[in-house]
């Protein structure tokens, strides 16, 4: 019937409609009100027989067209899905398979013992090795005149710098014996390794020939015998690491270091596992002088300075950050100690940013500021170290009245003064302050000086605790982090190693901390402690520390690492929260064991659903370490099948292959019985993991060949279970799938998937188009069946969609639909499978369009004359009737508009805003908003056209000219690094974490933030009107019965005014949460159970007076006319004076 074009407003000709007066001003109608229910009703009443022509159709014929897809769904499900058929094989097979429990608090208690004895046998290797690191060095007889031609050791660097000719030490040529080693390939490191001999990186903003450096290299060789003694002892080990106080790293087993593109900044004193092993927990406040007397200069390094403090910090620390001159003010929207974790510190480096300078100095606001915040109980804080850092250019007022007020007679709090630029002021107050406050005061003249610094006072800190002797010698436990050498994700054992050494005899005990001592152990390693495949596709083992960061889990999978920060995961963002995980998330911080039964909301694999689930909680703690186990199993994995093959292995002494079933996994037999996809799982120690299912399937049978079934290199669990499903799914072609022809109901194949790894497709030809993936544990459609009861529907994912132009190529799109297979066997119920079928898209388009119609299968299309009433259906009418099925995550299945069926999959705001908001505003669906800590995105392309190197400090024409900022201590520093911005260019606009990154890294970590809407609280018929004014809408939405699909028969939009407000599902890039809101409610979290920052025998008269080196005309010189050559200059030793007077 031709449609003439339509005017807002306008009834559709040949439709029974009545007009509708446009809602004058006022408050919106709801379409719950009485108003809106009295409109629906006369609406409906003129729809009804009596009227010309069509009319909508009215609600008890929409019932009936539901009714009439259920059973065709179920119809079809029944008979080719073959769920009771597959129930039957398996009881047919019972003698082949026994069912075996899990049971929660056995299981949980069990992998945290193991957890626990791989952890304890790294205890005992750092506890050898952090001994004799302190035996060595107390044995060590310094040597004032060691060179560097006296020293031979591997550089893990040098290998990098040969190759670069431009490089330092090869324009400068080297002195020291440098070792030339081979190397080998070693998986477990993923990485060349040599074992004979350890590795030395020293940061590039330390001169390798000072006699500080090499006095370190002396003695810590001898820690070579010990590493290679712990690895005999356990050939489990992997990275046995000692991070130095003066910046040395030796490393075992030797690899050459990963150099990046850029300039490497790696310092091992900055790494989160080296922060927290050498000092306990601190409570910190920054205070930073802005009065007018700060140029634009000191100011930007003082900026520069803060953000290099911060990065000090773990997440067992609290920070604020304030500035100050006549009054002291918070720099962000921080108003107490908030904890120093990533996101936190990224909003006080922000805020840093836009400080300004003005006013006059008031050390009395910005120390009474510091010492109020310090002194908040009120707040959830690390109860430590305290300590004041404050960064000014010099002044003259010592505050006294303040500390006696505060701080005195006990000096609780620590304070450190900053000296920040070049400038002619009395420092003996800077000093004063730090002294009388048992801190220390440092100088930062230039950029060059920053970084050694901000980290020197980790060696304050650790006074107590090396005085606390073997009291201290514990053992921590770090967050999960990225390897710097490649390992992957991995946590860290650490012990502080204490300078045992005194001046002579009956002095004081030597209060300095050599270094940490650690002991890499992968994730994967722990992992492997976990049961793979008993807990089924939905169950899991995790474990969070007493940050309530988890250490695993399946959802930590960071999509990129920055290995300067820790990755920190909380366990309420790896799930989604609700109030029953926030209670056990506390309980196991807490230590303690629990068990509870909850329901939930889960995301899908593909996050594109949410389904609400019931799952156990089983957690205890693992003994001698900071973290906690915990599983999770939904009530179907309570039991689980294994195989039984014992008869058939009995009878066959041969290779595997020759073991009944096996035939059917070889590709011989996939065109009668059907293509075999299985799971790429560890079968044997000899068979390599494979993308290409093909691949790795041929290798498979060529593995099989040689193999015994009694084999000890195989996994007899999983490769049995995987020859009974083999088998099994070979039975359900033979009684069903085999003689039924799947054209007569337009179905693309029919499939069926195991626990035991087997997906068969059939016939042959449709694994051809078969995407999903062939580990079962790994597809979306698996999971989501066995957590549903029903048929679900999965349409094409929109990454995937079909363009109009693939429909008319006689390209078959399909859409899955899925249930699970659910077994009672002796009183006990599992779901050990999950069958299906695919649809063709546009036949059952079309099939669709005929159920939702006003005739019978026989019967031609329903005509309608002039004088006679129809009501209108999804077959004939559709020029003015929208018919959609849409499934519970808001994608579009099925439509009767042919012009949407390229839309397939899309999220149905994408097709019809108007009516999906209506869907939504009517309960049929909820929202569930929430975020993804571990997406990454592309970097940002940040032009330079007028714009300053970022972070680096570029001394101008006047700083050249300044006698005192030549003869500075950081001078040899800084001129370094303006050597490498020449040969490394681009590293003045690089970011620090691009430059420290790995060479591959393109993408950096971001938030995204991520929709899913599900099925709300309506689960009945229901009419409602879509209010556009002129432009009103008549829908009709219904659930269709034992499916996920919501079936919906709307009339079609008039005009272009009922498109006002569109759903938004895709992810979209995001700040995350306010973390201004969020750090007024933090999350519950325990700091470690010891503290030291206090011991009644510290010393703290080494409280730093500051760099005093006296002008010399020839380094002088020799700078210039470097400078001016471009030649790399020879650093003077009196550069790290300071750290050899005070360390050895």
């Amino acid at each position: 019937m031709a449609v003439p074009a339509r005017t807002c407003g306008a009834a559709r000709p040949g439709v029974a409609r009545t007009a509708r007066p446009r809602p004058g001003p006022g408050p919106r109608r709801s379409a719950s009100g009485p108003a809106r229910r009295l409109w629906l009703f006369l609406l409906l009443l003129l729809a009804a027989p009596g009227a010309s022509a069509y009319s909508f159709p009215q609600q008890h014929t929409m019932q009936h067209w539901a009714r009439r897809l259920e059973q065709e769904i179920d119809g079809v499900m029944r008979i080719f899905g073959g769920v009771q058929q597959l129930r039957e094989i398996y009881k047919d097979n019972r003698n082949l398979f026994e069912v075996q429990e899990n049971e929660p608090q056995k299981l949980v208690e069990k992998v945290a013992g193991d957890i626990e004895s791989l952890l304890d046998r790294k205890v005992q290797a750092l506890k050898r090795l952090a001994d004799a690191a302190e035996t060595f060095q107390k044995a060590h007889r310094w040597q004032d005149n060691i060179k560097e031609e006296d020293i031979m050791y591997y550089d893990a660097k040098a290998d990098a710098e040969l190759d670069d000719p431009e490089s330092e030490d090869v324009e400068r040529g080297s002195k020291s014996s440098a070792l030339r080693l081979d190397f080998v390939e070693d998986p477990n490191f993923k990485n060349k390794v040599n074992y004979s001999y350890t590795a030395v990186q020293i940061p590039t903003d330390i001169y390798k020939g000072s006699t500080v450096i090499l006095n370190e290299l002396n003695w810590t060789e001898a820690l070579e015998n010990v590493f290679i003694e712990n690895r005999r002892q356990d050939p489990t080990l992997l990275w046995q690491v000692f991070g130095s106080a003066t910046g040395v790293t030796r490393y075992y087993p030797a690899t050459p270091w990963r150099a990046p593109k850029k300039i490497d900044l790696y310092d091992v004193r900055r790494r989160p596992w080296y922060i927290q092993g050498a000092s306990s927990p601190k409570d910190m406040v920054i205070i930073v002088d802005v009065s007018g007397s700060v140029s634009g200069l000191t100011l930007k390094l003082m900026k520069t300075s803060v953000c290099e403090m911060l990065d000090t910090l773990s997440d067992d620390d609290y920070v604020n950050v304030a500035s100050f001159n006549e009054k002291a003010q918070p720099v962000s929207c921080f108003t107490h100690l908030v904890q120093a974790n990533v996101r936190n510190k990224k909003v006080f480096k922000e805020a840093v940013q836009g400080m300004v300078a003005k006013g006059t100095t008031g050390y009395k606001a910005g120390f009474e500021y510091a010492f109020d915040q310090l002194q908040n109980s009120n707040i959830t804080r690390a109860n430590c170290n305290k300590m004041i850092m404050m960064f000014t250019d010099g002044g003259e007022d010592r505050v006294q009245d303040v500390f006696e007020k505060y701080n005195w007679p006990n000096r609780t709090v620590r304070v450190f003064t900053f000296s920040v630029g070049q400038h002619n002021y009395d420092v003996t107050p800077l000093q004063w302050m730090a002294c009388t406050n048992k801190g220390y005061y440092f100088e930062i003249p230039s950029i060059g000086a920053i970084r050694i610094n901000t980290q020197e006072y980790l060696d304050v800190l650790g006074r107590p605790m090396v005085l606390a002797g073997k009291e201290a010698k514990q053992v921590q436990w770090t967050n999960v982090y990225e390897d710097a050498l490649g390992l992957g994700l991995v946590v860290t054992g650490t012990l502080p190693v204490f300078n045992l050494t005194q001046d002579g005899p009956g002095e004081k005990k030597n209060q300095l901390i050599l270094g940490v001592m650690g002991i890499d152990v992968a994730l994967n390693d722990i992992k492997r402690l976990t049961p793979n495949y008993t807990l089924g596709a939905n169950g899991y083992v995790f474990a969070i520390d007493l940050n309530g960061y988890v250490l695993l889990h399946p959802n930590l999978k960071p999509q990129t690492t920055n290995f300067r920060e820790p990755v920190t995961l909380d366990f309420l963002d790896a799930e989604l929260e609700d109030e029953n995980k926030e209670e056990i998330r506390r309980s196991m911080i807490d230590g303690n064991k629990g068990h509870k039964q909850i329901r939930t909301l889960v995301k899908s694999l593909d996050e594109r659903y949410i389904d609400e689930v019931t799952r156990n909680y089983t957690w205890v703690p693992i003994r001698s370490t900071n973290y906690s186990l915990g599983l999770v199993l939904p009530p179907y994995s309570t039991f689980y099948l294994q195989a039984n093959l014992s008869d058939q292995i009995l009878q066959v002494k041969l290779p595997i292959s020759k073991l009944k079933d096996f035939e059917f996994l070889l590709p011989s037999s996939f065109e009668s019985e059907g293509h075999v996809f299985i799971a790429p799982r560890e079968y044997c120690k000899d068979l390599n993991a494979s993308d290409n299912n093909t691949e790795f399937l041929k290798t498979f049978i060529e593995l099989m060949e040689k193999v015994t079934p009694d084999s000890k290199q195989c996994n007899n669990f999983l490769l049995h279970n995987l020859i009974l499903d083999t088998g099994i799914t070979q039975q359900l072609v033979e009684r069903v799938w085999r003689d039924q022809d799947l054209n007569t109901y337009s179905l693309l194949a029919v499939f069926a998937a195991t626990d035991g790894g087997i997906t068969r497709v059939f016939p042959n030809k449709a694994a051809e188009d078969w995407t999903e993936n062939p580990e079962p544990f790994n597809a979306s459609f698996y999971r989501r069946s066995l957590d549903n009861h029903g048929y679900i529907f999965k349409p094409l994912h929109q990454d995937t969609l079909l363009r109009p132009l693939e429909l008319e190529n006689n390209t078959a799109v399909g859409i899955l639909v899925s249930t699970a297979v659910e077994l009672s066997l002796s009183g006990r119920t599992l779901r050990p499978a999950v069958v299906g079928v695919k649809l063709d898209l546009e036949a059952w388009a079309e099939k669709f369009k005929v159920l939702a119609s006003n005739r019978t299968h026989q019967d031609q299309p329903q005509k309608c004359g002039p004088n006679s009433h129809c009501e209108m259906d999804c077959e004939v009418n559709n020029e003015d009737l929208l018919c959609v099925l849409i499934d519970d995550g808001g994608f579009l299945v099925l439509s009767n508009q042919n012009h949407q069926w390229d839309q397939i999959g899309r999220f149905f705001s994408e097709v019809d805003a108007n009516l999906m908001l209506a869907l939504y505003n009517n309960s049929f669906y909820t929202r569930k908003e929430s975020y993804d800590y571990q997406a990454a995105c592309a970097p940002q392309p940040t032009g330079n056209l007028g714009a300053a190197p970022r972070g680096v400090f570029v001394p101008t024409i006047a700083d050249f000219l300044n006698l005192a900022w030549w003869t500075s201590a950081a001078a040899w520093s800084l001129f370094q690094q303006l050597l490498y911005g020449l040969v490394y260019h681009s590293w003045f606009q690089a970011d620090p974490a691009e430059a420290e990154g790995s060479p591959e890294t393109r993408e950096s970590s971001c938030i995204m933030k991520q929709t899913q809407y599900y099925f709300g609280s309506v689960n009945a018929s229901y009419n409602a009107i879509i209010d556009c004014g002129n432009c009103s809408r008549l829908f009709h939405a219904q659930r269709l019965t034992n499916t996920n699909l919501l079936f919906v028969v709307a009339e079609k939009p008039l005009c272009s005014q009922c498109e006002a407000g569109r759903l938004l599902q895709k992810e979209t890039h995001s700040d995350g949460p306010e973390q201004c809101e969020l750090v007024q409610r933090p999350r519950y979290r325990r700091g470690p159970h010891i503290c030291f920052d206090y011991n009644a025998t510290e010393d703290t008269s080494d409280c730093g007076r500051g760099a005093s080196f006296p002008p010399s005309l020839g380094v002088l010189i020799s700078l210039q006319l470097l400078l001016l050559l471009g030649l790399p200059p020879r650093p003077q030793p009196q550069v790290q004076a300071r750290v050899a007077s005070h360390r050895f």
